[in-house]
């Protein structure tokens, strides 16, 4: 059977792994001991190492994981990353070694200009699940820096047409703080306000409020909700304008959690 589980790292990343079998595939492993505990106490092979950007707290543990488990790294093509073995191209289909599924490349610029998300359509083994580093988080995005608004929300927007019961598992536990600034956009929204309840109770728990669904993002997150008229309302109230592009609320949106 196949499952994936989060290897907390850092204060607030997590490091996803696959499980199939005795094999295991880990996503953006920025700390390599946290993974070697995690293979050592489940008793576990590392077959491939997936990488979505080039952030350190996501490539920080490739060179040592690579060098004792001699395994593949497959990862976007960038020349800020030197361990890349396999160059997952947009639009192209990714089989990490061990694992008896496959992942479509979705190229998702914004958060950095290398970024990219992988997505396994539903199968016998798995549900429709995404991959998506730094580019989307639960209620949040990414800060934008090194793309434009324009490519963000471009991005995001492929996001959004993967099935809505897509699982979503994000490289952050930033739930919390983004539920907050999701209140504050919308302070009307009632799915936000039950879904900080939920969160709520999970974090007091010590669980990970993660995956999310992407059904769920859709009625509770500012950045796939800029052409909402409540979202739009608000960001015209912060521009002083009467009338906004689509970019501009999404630019406006982002700038404000910034400083948020």
């Amino acid at each position: 059977m196949l499952s994936i589980h989060p290897i907390p790292a850092f204060n607030d990343n997590y490091l996803w792994l696959i499980r199939y079998q005795n094999n295991a595939v880990v996503v953006d492993p920025g700390d390599a001991e946290a993974v070697e505990n995690y293979l050592q106490s489940h008793q576990l092979c590392l077959t491939a190492i997936l990488i979505t950007h080039h952030h350190h707290d996501h490539t920080g543990g490739v060179k040592q994981l690579k060098a004792t488990h001699h395994c593949r790294v497959y990862g976007p093509d960038s020349a800020k990353i030197s361990d890349i073995d396999v160059l997952c191209q947009p639009s192209s289909t990714c089989n990490p070694d061990g694992l008896p599924i496959s992942f479509n490349v979705i190229d998702v610029p914004g958060h950095t200009l290398d970024h990219i998300a992988y997505f396994a359509s539903q199968s016998d083994l798995l549900d429709n699940t995404l991959f998506c580093g730094d580019t989307l988080f639960s209620a949040g995005c990414g800060r934008l820096f090194e793309g434009t608004p324009q490519q963000m929300w471009y991005s995001i927007q492929k996001l959004m047409a993967l099935p809505d019961s897509t699982q979503i598992y994000p490289a952050h536990e930033y739930t919390t703080a983004n539920l907050k600034f999701a209140a504050a956009v919308e302070p009307d929204n009632s799915k936000i306000s039950d879904y900080r309840c939920i969160v709520d109770k999970l974090r007091a728990d010590n669980k990970p409020s993660l995956p999310t669904i992407l059904k769920l993002e859709k009625q509770v997150n500012p950045f796939m909700r800029v052409e909402e008229p409540s979202v739009i309302q608000a960001a015209k109230n912060r521009l002083g304008k009467m009338s906004v592009e689509t970019v501009e609320v999404f630019a406006e949106i982002r700038h404000w959690k910034d400083s948020f």
